[in-house]
């Protein structure tokens, strides 16, 4: 057997359901990336531009490395939802995979030293300066989506990925025949904000998981509808894709767990705002979980953009409370817009609304709240 497909095999062996070689180089979508991110396009996601040289050529941090080794494992494509019905991206169900999924490339890459089949010199899973879909693609993990998702003929879109830089030479795996969306623009037409704006091309300022996951401080008030009911992230153009349709289900598998509980998870919207008490609170109710993404300010923001999309019981009390008590400004200020929108009809709310302007000492939150006040609730 040849080095290239004892590398392949020893990855299969330790429980990634993909695996392939790609050249150590700049990745096929290098130029597109940086016109993206000249246009502005990754939103406040500014290690992204810190990260441009390595993205672009990755030569440039690890001289050493003259192969990729790119992995992949299927995750469950089973809608996520807490009791109240509100959504939550597919990928968070159960352990954070940066942590599960990284333990298992490491425990790959001593194997692959001891053994003397390679001197892997760093072990990459997404957050890091490698445009992960371009290399996997090249390596013939599957090909680009018109929603920028890499598609497996298996997996769909549904699959984590993960690269260890080799010191070997290895002759790249052969791509298989070109898959194609065709004429296929389901997700394009599906997408709630239209942040995919052309095929293969997302405004990131646009996408709901940029805005509950990524931003920091208040989300832009042409996008707050547009959260709809997503406390963290969207699965909205992987759900239409006729390719994730048919993909297998996966739940509770490579370190993902069927419940949805972690940390004694709150049960609705409404439970996350009143729980999301401060940072520490946060964390540790979170532990492992992607949910400590966006940190506690940002969830119970996104929480309350829940509740005034889409009203529910306990509703109009957690979002008053926020309104009166939360530390956060940002939290304050769009429990107030959730209010106007969805409760401004309701007993004793115009008082609270009133009081909670005129105590506001934030500017930014108080101008938020004159503006939301001047728009009025929605006809």
């Amino acid at each position: 057997m040849d080095l290239r497909s004892e590398i392949l095999d020893r990855a299969l062996e330790h429980g990634f359901d993909l695996a392939g070689i790609a050249p150590c180089g700049p990745p096929p979508d290098a130029e597109r990336f940086e016109t993206w991110l000249v246009a502005g396009r990754h939103g406040s996601m500014g290690w992204l531009e810190r990260g441009r040289r390595a993205t672009v050529d990755p030569r440039s941090a690890w001289p050493e490395g003259r192969s990729l080794l790119v992995v992949a494992a299927g995750h469950s494509r089973s809608e996520l939802r807490l009791e109240d019905g509100t959504r939550v991206a597919r990928y968070a169900a159960g352990r954070d995979y940066h942590n599960w999924f990284g333990r298992r490339l490491r425990k790959l890459r001593r194997s692959l030293a001891e053994d003397g089949l390679a001197a892997p010199s760093r072990a990459f899973v997404d957050a890091t300066p490698l445009l992960e879909r371009s290399h996997a693609a090249a390596g013939g993990l599957g090909f680009a989506s018109k929603a920028a998702n890499l598609l497996h003929p298996r997996f769909g879109p549904w699959m984590f990925l993960g690269e260890l830089i080799l010191d070997a030479d290895l002759e790249p795996t052969p791509t298989p025949p070109a898959g194609s969306c065709g004429t296929c623009t389901a997700c394009i037409d599906a997408c709630p904000t239209g942040a995919i704006v052309g095929p293969g091309e997302i405004d990131a300022r646009l996408c709901i998981s940029h805005a509950t996951i990524e931003q920091r401080g208040p989300v832009d008030e042409p996008m707050r509808t547009g959260v709809d009911d997503w406390l963290f992230g969207c699965d909205v153009c992987s759900e239409v894709c006729p390719w994730g349709s048919k993909a297998p289900d996966l739940s509770g598998r490579l370190g993902t767990r069927p419940e949805f509980e972690s940390g004694g998870a709150a049960a609705s919207a409404a439970d996350v705002l009143a729980l999301e008490a401060d940072d520490d609170q946060h964390a540790a109710r979170w532990a492992g979980s992607p949910l400590r993404r966006p940190r506690r300010t940002g969830l119970a923001r996104n929480a309350a953009l829940v509740l005034g999309n889409r009203p529910r019981e306990g509703g109009a009390v957690a979002l008053r409370r926020a309104l009166e008590h939360d530390p956060d400004a940002t939290v304050r200020a769009t429990a107030f817009w959730a209010l106007v929108r969805g409760h401004a009809r309701d007993a004793g709310v115009r008082h609270t609304l009133d009081r909670a302007r005129a105590q506001e000492r934030d500017v930014a939150a108080a101008a938020d709240m004159a503006r939301t006040d001047r728009a009025g609730p929605p006809a």
